[in-house]
């Protein structure tokens, strides 16, 4: 099953995105422009924005879901 592309992502909300066999755990802060948006880890608190995770590409098992 396939999951929400970014453009389907909405500010305060809580999402699981798979890249490259990496996960990562996120709040929506902001939305920076159609493509990014300023997250804050739900481990670690760090904020970072989305393009940071996906600026190598997008591997086979790219997923985002909500949590």
């Amino acid at each position: 099953m396939q999951g929400l592309s970014i453009n389907a992502m909405r500010v305060g909300w809580r999402y699981r995105l798979r890249n490259f066999d990496e996960t990562y755990e996120f709040e929506t802060l902001q939305k920076l422009n159609s493509e990014n948006f300023l997250l804050k880890d739900l481990h670690t608190l760090e904020r970072y924005e989305l393009h940071d995770l996906v600026k190598f590409g997008r591997g086979k098992d790219f997923e985002i879901r909500e949590l």
